[in-house]
């Protein structure tokens, strides 16, 4: 199941293992068609990765500590190092061959 995080478990959430967080918004349109897709790789492959999610709009500190200035944006975390940032829509094939690296 893909948890939803807030400013104030961000960190927890996400120091260990692969963790992919998706900042969203529920106006955003790319956002909505992006949020199937993470579904679908949770179920897929959520025995290695985390799958995650913040909204930008009830959680604005950690968005602006990371300069997250668009939306979807995900960021891929492997051991709370941020090892990739991912702007915009992102197909389900390329996002599978990212997090394939980090796992």
């Amino acid at each position: 199941m893909v948890k939803a995080l807030t400013d104030s478990n961000f960190d927890t959430e996400t120091k260990e293992g692969v963790v992919l967080v998706d900042f969203w918004a529920t106006w955003c349109g790319p956002c909505r068609m992006q949020s199937p897709i993470i579904d679908e790789l949770d179920e897929e492959m959520g025995d290695k990765v985390s799958f995650t999610k913040m909204d930008v709009d009830a959680n604005p500190s950690t968005p602006q500590e990371f300069g997250i200035m668009g939306i979807p944006t995900l960021l891929i975390k492997k051991d709370g190092e941020v090892v990739e940032k991912l702007v915009g829509f992102t197909p389900k094939e390329r996002l599978e061959e990212v997090l394939e690296q980090y796992v």
